[in-house]
């Protein structure tokens, strides 16, 4: 890829739809901005529930069609997000959705929480090679919730930044680059708590209202170093790509339900933990924008000011 934008950014996501869910508005912000945003999703999540009764027979134990399904969904995010740069890892059916923790499928040939750590990282160094992002967005180790593709998700993901830094890791995929910053997907307990009580008053549709505990990725507010609005503009993309992802997401106003049925606030503003690279904020404050303290450049390597530092 050559005449790269000044603002590069990679995220790595375990199943369509999640993009959408954690990092929607931030997605759309960027895009909307000139950034390259490049999304890599690691499965095509084969394994997941069928919200529309007439769809259901997608679902793996009867045609075992939701995967390509998802596909054409995952397409029809990334429009109303404006991002046109997507990826599946290795290509699109290379890793299956390995299903719920403890789940038979987790065993099954080819799924991705069985997949060979490096040689999935391999794909993705190809990836980060190629479009040189300052800034790489992913789960935390437990994947946010303990689903089996998010933990390798995030373990691909992090290990993939360290191969693609080193020179020696498989010169044929292109020129090493070091990602300046790196951030982990992250909900602050106070923000969720508000967001349900906001949800009860209103009193939507779905059959029930969740818990702030099981929003992924929760956190003590105190953990969380960054935080994006999408602002009324790329908010309303957000609740539009999930739209998109009929098949598992329900959206009802600025509020949201999986296949469980239980509604959950749709956040506008998205959270972050920086875990690599130096903040761009005043210290004790929070970013307000992923690309805080990266260089402007030509589009070639652009490098943060920690990165300056460490090449003197």
């Amino acid at each position: 890829m050559t005449d790269l934008p000044a603002r590069r950014l990679l995220l790595v996501h375990a199943h369509p739809d999640d993009e959408s869910i954690n990092n929607g508005a931030t997605m759309a912000k960027y895009a909307g901005e000139g950034a390259l945003v490049t999304l890599v999703t690691c499965t095509r999540g084969e394994e997941g529930e069928v919200i529309p009764p007439g769809l259901a027979h997608l679902a793996p134990d009867r045609d075992d069609a939701l995967g390509p399904y998802r596909v054409d969904e995952l397409a029809a995010a990334m429009e109303a997000l404006g991002v046109t740069d997507h990826r599946f890892l290795g290509g699109a059916g290379r890793y299956r959705d390995s299903g719920m923790m403890g789940a038979p499928q987790n065993d099954r040939p080819g799924a991705f929480w069985r997949a060979d750590l490096d040689e999935a990282a391999g794909h993705l160094v190809a990836v980060v090679r190629e479009v040189r992002p300052q800034v790489l967005v992913t789960y935390d180790d437990n994947g946010g919730y303990g689903h089996p593709d998010h933990i390798q998700a995030h373990r691909v993901a992090m290990r993939a930044a360290d191969l693609a830094a080193d020179p020696d890791f498989r010169p044929e995929l292109g020129a090493p680059h070091r990602i300046g910053k790196i951030y982990w997907n992250r909900n602050p307990r106070p923000v969720v708590e508000e967001g349900f009580a906001r949800l009860r008053a209103a009193g939507p549709s779905f059959p029930g209202v969740g818990a702030a505990e099981d929003v992924p990725g929760i956190v003590d507010e105190s953990v969380v170093t960054a935080a994006v609005s999408g602002g009324e503009r790329y908010g309303a993309a957000k609740a539009a790509a999930m739209r998109a992802h009929a098949t598992q997401i329900a959206v009802e106003g600025p509020f949201f339900a999986l296949s469980n049925g239980l509604g959950q606030p749709l956040f506008g503003t998205e959270y972050y933990q920086l875990v690599r690279g130096r903040s761009g904020a005043a210290a004790g404050e929070r970013e307000d924008d992923l690309f805080a303290g990266v260089a402007d450049d030509t589009g070639n390597g652009a490098r943060t000011e920690d990165e300056k530092e460490q090449a003197v």
